[in-house]
């Protein structure tokens, strides 16, 4: 009776999860972006050699600001920097709101 209740939870959840990844990427294409911030690449993570991608989500406005922002994955030393970043980045304008994901690279500068 637990098994099937768990696998019976499993499948909505993974099939609600599938109806929300469909419906926001046929409804929201992708917006061009006019202006981009390069994101300050923190001293802490210079000095302990971390680089790596942040995945952030904007909300944004019609009139191409950021509203808001939301890390989705990343290294925590990092993700302070990459979301101020992109809220400060200018979209194309648009009809309504939409969201969309950026990701961000932090690679270390090389030293010559």
């Amino acid at each position: 009776m637990r098994r099937s209740l768990a696998l019976l939870m499993f499948m909505t959840t993974l099939w609600m999860g599938l109806a929300v990844a469909q419906d926001s990427s046929s409804s929201n294409p992708d917006r061009k972006i006019v202006a981009r911030v390069t994101p300050v690449y923190p001293e802490l993570a210079k000095k302990m050699h971390i680089h790596g991608i942040v995945r952030v989500e904007a909300t944004i406005r019609p009139n191409g600001q950021v509203k808001s922002t939301r890390v989705l994955g990343g290294n925590p030393v990092l993700v302070d920097s990459a979301s101020q970043a992109v809220g400060r980045f200018k979209f194309e304008a648009a009809q309504g709101e939409t969201t969309q994901v950026v990701l961000l690279t932090f690679e270390e500068e090389k030293q010559q």
